[in-house]
């Protein structure tokens, strides 16, 4: 037994209780309440922090959310609201009458992308429906060898037709991104004549963005009520049409397509194999970004919505977001941050990139640079690690480039007081180092038509035979937190192919359970550790398959087995490629809880319930609504709308769970405790014994729970939020190699 455990308070061992929820009523009513402060605070309290920047007199201009037009000052922003109205009618008419528009009504969050003139802005934030406002943010991709690095080799093997085992087949994977060449021979069937993408949407055609790369600034329209997937008539098929428009070039920037192919590409027919991780799944190929690689937070969730929508139509289990906005929000407001946990919610497990910031210009570690949405708790977010070009992965190490926790979003109460989120991210890191996947190019293949990244760095495909590789052959590389991404999305397809029983919140745990802590790197560097497919697939296969059915109709109790029938718990390691790997045994929980222990998956633990949501002392329950059934379809589905509201008791974890949270100590950068504990030293720790076992697991008890597990204290972290480039994310660059970040000087244009 380590001896930090004797010191130990068993406030986690007992039902964690507040004597009553009273006191979570009157802060909410001290931060809200309209008599807590006078009027004008409590509206500048619901509008960003930038955005409330960008609204002084004599303010820049933003890139691409603002303009001056006539003498005066617009805005691009998302309004969030509460409202009981699910058409926001009377928000929309307020918008229209103090001269703005209204662009898009979205499902996943209650909220409306509008324009707005700067001067009315705390007008529409003074309203009691208005929760936040943020500004209409620029959104960028974050920018085998794989299968032997990361373990995807053990659970399949190749043969003349293909693949045998797992290897993602009638999974859908949603790619939103700049596009997918979907005729590159990677993304094709295994007799290379059908493309494996199944259906591409183009958000940048019914955007406000315009042809040209202008900008719509006009006043008095409201488009909202036919961008919107509550018709399902012609005002939908409409819709539809226009999201579909064929494009001779589906990828024009380059990215999204090599994301697709590090996610479920079939390259094993060339001398340099670049298969992916699933490569049988089929992909959806959802463009938010143009042919920069930038483009709209608006688009980016009208493209959430479109996947929210049509999942079951095209088994879409996994989303894809390998591209970030920046955002000094908490996760609480965030429209992007919102989006994505209404899209668990609804079962789809949501994987998203870290962020490039990990380190400042003159090359020193920079904590605190998680971007949106991987600052929420809900997804799993992905920092990269690098192989070092080798399948051996003891001498791997986290990039220097990949961004470090804690998540430093934050909310501003009614006295201007900031309270940041701090929660530990990322989740865990994939290899993110000199990645070989699709370039992309015209449906001629030919080297005039390749996209931009290829064509403007002839490095990244120079050694696989640069301009003369055999057309929709060709591959190149990239490095970034963005394509380890998709490497843990398609994991994630394996993991449901293997089980398709598993939640979103299930998955994260496995994959976090069975991840290989990295020697030397801390929780905030690394989370849990690095992929390990084998342990993660191999850890899947024991547990039920009739588990995601069971939680939705409220059939399985807190604590009821989740073991299938005649399976046990796997020896808590893998072999890849003939070495040993240990498990982190360990699970990040309630944002700040390290759980561990094999009661985590040998006894159901509410928090794998996708519609619940816990983050240190609170909670929320999400609920699902479809439209009525139509006659000869299955139930449910279609999605309606997900609504949210508090939860007031709840059980999070079942007594026999292993709680490591005072174990990893109070948070110390200097002596290495706490969030900046190494990961390998926690988990050997709890290897030989150490923890403490929950005698009566936790519990939300009236609205609250008592214990916040680990805390960081204010003044550690120096980063205030990822805001970069006045506010908006242009590009995160391409990552050449460590420590060397190209910026690319691509701009949304403004009319």
């Amino acid at each position: 037994m380590h001896p930090f455990t004797k010191f130990v308070i068993l406030i986690e061992s007992r039902m964690l209780r507040l004597l009553s929820g009273t006191l979570v009523l009157m802060l909410m009513a001290a931060l809200w309440s309209p008599t807590a402060a006078p009027a004008q605070t409590i509206a500048a309290s619901k509008i960003a922090a930038d955005l409330r920047e960008a609204l002084q007199p004599r303010a820049a201009s933003r890139q691409g959310w603002s303009t001056e037009a006539a003498g005066r000052r617009y805005v691009k922003a998302l309004v969030v609201s509460d409202s009981s109205d699910p058409e926001l009618a009377d928000l929309r008419a307020h918008v229209l009458a103090v001269g703005g528009s209204v662009y898009y009504r979205y499902m996943a969050v209650t909220a409306l992308s509008v324009m707005l003139p700067a001067d009315r802005v705390h007008e529409i934030a003074a309203r009691s429906d208005v929760q936040s406002v943020s500004p209409n943010r620029l959104t960028a991709r974050t920018a085998s060898a794989l299968e032997m690095a990361t373990g995807a080799a053990g659970v399949r093997r190749s043969t003349a037709g293909g693949y045998a085992g797992l290897d993602g087949s009638g999974i859908g994977i949603a790619v939103l991104d700049s596009g997918v060449a979907g005729h590159h021979h990677n993304l094709r069937d295994a007799d290379g004549r059908r493309s494996r993408v199944t259906r591409s949407v183009d958000f940048l055609q019914v955007g406000d963005a315009l042809p040209g790369r202008g900008r719509d600034w006009r006043a008095g329209v409201d488009l909202s009520a036919s961008l919107h997937h509550g018709d399902r008539g012609k005002t939908m098929s409409v819709y539809e049409r226009k999201l579909s428009a064929a494009r001779n070039d589906p990828d024009p920037y380059g990215h999204g397509s090599h994301v697709a192919g590090i996610a479920a590409g079939r390259g094993a027919y060339q001398a340099t194999d670049s298969t992916g991780i699933a490569p049988n799944a089929d992909i959806v190929d959802v463009k938010v970004l143009d042919d920069a690689g930038t483009g709209q937070l608006s688009d980016v969730l009208a493209g959430i919505d479109w996947v929210i929508y049509h999942a079951k139509e095209h088994n879409i289990r996994v989303m894809n977001l390998s591209l970030s906005a920046d955002s000094t929000e908490s996760y609480l407001t965030d429209p992007l941050c919102r989006a994505v946990r209404a899209a668990a919610a609804a079962g789809i497990t949501v994987v998203v990139a870290a962020g490039n910031y990990g380190q400042t210009a003159n090359g020193e570690e920079h904590y605190g640079t998680i971007s949106a949405p991987g600052n929420d708790p809900s997804v799993i977010t992905v920092g990269a690690a690098n192989t070092k070009g080798t399948a051996v992965r003891s001498d791997d190490s986290v990039n220097f480039f990949s961004s470090r926790g804690p998540t430093r979003g934050a909310v501003v109460d009614a006295q201007c007081v900031r309270h940041a989120d701090n929660l530990i991210k990322p989740d865990l890191v994939a290899p993110g180092n000199k990645v070989v996947s699709v370039l992309a190019s015209g449906r001629s293949g030919s080297n005039p038509a390749w996209s931009v990244l290829p064509s403007t760095y002839p490095e990244l495909s120079a050694p696989y035979g640069g301009t003369s590789q055999p057309r929709l052959q060709q591959l190149m590389n990239l490095s970034g937190t963005s394509v380890a991404t998709p490497s843990v999305s398609g994991t994630v397809a394996l993991m449901l192919q293997a089980n398709p029983g598993l939640t979103p919140p299930l998955i994260k745990a496995i994959l976090q359970y069975t991840a290989q802590p990295i020697a030397g790197a801390n929780l905030l560097q690394q989370g849990t550790g690095l992929l390990n497919v084998d342990g993660a697939v191999t850890l899947a296969g024991v547990l039920r398959t009739d588990l995601a059915s069971a939680i939705a109709d409220g059939r399985i109790a807190a604590g009821a087995t989740m073991l299938a029938q005649g399976k046990a718990m796997p020896a808590p390691m893998s072999v890849i490629d003939g070495h040993s790997v240990a498990w982190s045994r360990l699970v990040i929980a309630g944002g700040s809880h390290l759980l561990s222990g094999t009661a985590l998956f040998t006894l159901y633990q509410p928090i794998y319930d996708p519609r619940l949501l816990w983050v240190r002392k609170t909670a929320q329950r999400y609920t699902v609504i479809y439209w009525p059934q139509v006659p000869g379809e299955p139930p449910m589905r279609w999605v309606k709308a997900i609504t949210a509201a508090p939860a007031l008791n709840e059980v999070f974890v079942t007594p026999g769970v292993v709680s490591a949270t005072a174990l990893a100590g109070d948070s110390f950068a200097d002596r290495a405790t706490g969030l900046f504990i190494p990961t390998a030293t926690l988990s050997q720790w709890l290897a030989s014994g150490s923890g403490l076992v929950l005698s009566e697991g936790i519990v939300l008890s009236e609205g609250l729970v008592l214990s916040e597990g680990l805390v960081l204290s204010e003044g550690l972290v120096l980063s205030e939020g990822v805001v970069l480039s006045e506010g908006v994310v242009l590009s995160e660059g391409v990552v050449l190699s460590e420590g060397l970040v190209m910026s690319e000087t691509a701009r949304t244009g403004e009319q």
